[in-house]
């Protein structure tokens, strides 16, 4: 099986580079980081694939969350995604793209707004919980984004990489999956109530295991 492991950044996926060589023959991972942002992991990915077509692609980063139940640190899977603020905030609502009927919410690869991995058996696989994540241009820091993320989408993560990864795979019909560990509550700028360290080890022990089981 060939598969791309991605990252926005080296940081995030650090203990992984440090052993990935004795997982599988040199020839059956690729390693892509793509830069922060939609656009960058569009541009790269996209690039990626125009010169080789993986069995599987598996995006790995850290991201924010909106259910404070959930301890910082906790690795998920994400099943589907949308980009939030593709959006615009008219009469104290939230209105998407898709509200505006801009844009039809089942125009591939969309399914009622949302980019959804298709591919049940390998979620289930993970053994990780799966959660719905959106992807933004800005970091949330807003009370009034957050509350109307939480009523428009229902979200548990967010990430600035995610869609674009989503939107890609289902465009070129590549078997994918992004896990998620939680370095943060959404609106949380107080970075000593951050745990990244915590979060890049967990992900990465997840990001490991879960390329032990597939090869």
């Amino acid at each position: 099986m060939k598969i791309l492991v991605c990252a926005a950044t080296v940081m995030e996926i650090t203990p992984f580079l440090n052993e990935y060589n004795t997982l599988l023959p040199a020839a059956s991972i690729d390693v892509l980081i793509t830069g922060i942002g939609l656009t960058a992991t569009t541009y790269n990915l996209t690039k990626y694939l125009s010169l080789k077509k993986p069995d599987l692609i598996i995006q790995a980063g850290v991201g924010g969350c909106f259910d404070n139940k959930l301890k910082l640190g906790s690795v998920l899977a994400i099943k589907q995604e949308t980009i939030a603020d593709e959006s615009v905030i008219e009469l104290k609502s939230l209105k998407t793209l898709f509200d505006l009927k801009l844009v039809p919410q089942n125009r591939f690869p969309y399914t009622k707004g949302w980019l959804i991995n298709p591919d049940s058996r390998l979620l289930k696989k993970t053994k990780l919980k799966v959660v719905k994540g959106i992807s933004v241009n800005e970091i949330t820091t807003s009370k009034q984004k957050v509350d109307f993320y939480r009523k428009a989408f229902n979200p548990v993560v967010e990430s600035m990489e995610g869609a674009a990864l989503h939107y890609i795979c289902l465009m070129e019909k590549v078997t994918f999956l992004q896990i998620r560990s939680i370095s943060n509550y959404i609106g949380e700028r107080n970075k000593t109530k951050w745990n990244m360290k915590e979060s890049i080890v967990n992900l990465n022990n997840e990001l490991l295991r879960l390329l032990h089981l597939l090869k």
